[in-house]
């Protein structure tokens, strides 16, 4: 049997394949849990410093695979409840990762597959992607993406998207600042490519992942508590080897590269 998820490791960078091309690399619960495998192999990976999640196909990733909908149809409320935390569980291992997630997107991301794009630290997609979030147009709740949108795109921008239901293009998505960036389909992998050993070269590990974290956590603080949790995360930063080898090499002018 073909894996559903490839699997592949360059120069610090964990390319994470979705590789369902003939269900247009749909969302079941066998797909998600080898997502979320492989995001724990990449994490516990210390040579791995940014991973990618692309796909396979002309589609990103269209959502809930159609089988396992009508599955879903004659669920108990304990069984459709475990379903849904097994999605909750990927997204938050995603936002939560000690590791920069990239989205490549090239094709259609829609609803949870849309979802997957908007939860990774950066999407870029090629100018024929389309995005969307059509769980309303068929009696369906975008509960799941929809923490996670409004974080990334705000409130009245994320209703444009959860209301309608419609897909919109790659230019509107990234005006929505629903996506980072656009690249031509000749160029997205090379470009991805780039940017990602960019990061790895240029951006500290610890830097990197105690800056992901405090971006999690500090929205939901009062003032009073946010100055407090970024005053103790600055002095924990100082104690780092990172901080002590970037701070030596800036008093040395040394070109340090990570």
């Amino acid at each position: 049997m073909e894996n559903i998820v490839l699997y592949e490791l360059s120069n610090r960078v964990a390319y994470i394949t979705l590789n369902r091309e003939d269900r247009r690399n749909a969302l079941n619960p066998e797909m998600i849990n080898a997502l979320s495998a492989a995001l724990t192999k990449a994490g516990n990976d210390s040579s791995v410093k940014v991973i990618v999640i692309r796909a396979n196909g002309n589609v990103f990733c269209s959502g809930a695979d159609l089988a396992h909908l009508q599955k879903l149809q004659s669920n108990s409320f304990e069984e459709n409840l475990s379903d849904s935390l097994l999605l909750a569980e990927l997204f938050k291992t995603i936002y939560l990762h000690p590791k920069i997630i990239i989205a490549q997107v090239e094709g259609a991301a829609i609803a949870g597959g849309c979802g997957l794009a908007t939860v990774c630290d950066f999407t870029f997609a090629t100018p024929d992607s389309r995005f969307g979030y059509t769980e309303a147009r068929i009696g369906f709740v975008p509960a799941i993406v929809m923490f996670f949108l409004i974080r990334k795109i705000g409130e009245a921008k994320a209703k444009q998207f959860l209301y309608t239901g419609k897909l919109t293009d790659a230019q509107t998505a990234f005006d929505s600042g629903l996506i980072n960036k656009i690249y031509s389909a000749e160029s997205i992998r090379q470009s991805v490519q780039e940017f990602a050993e960019g990061i790895c070269r240029d951006s500290s590990a610890q830097s990197l992942t105690m800056t992901k974290l405090m971006i999690a956590n500090v929205q939901s603080l009062s003032l009073e508590d946010a100055m407090n949790y970024a005053a103790r995360m600055n002095a924990n930063a100082r104690e780092t080897d990172d901080c002590r080898k970037g701070i030596s090499a800036f008093l040395n002018k040394e070109t340090i590269q990570w």
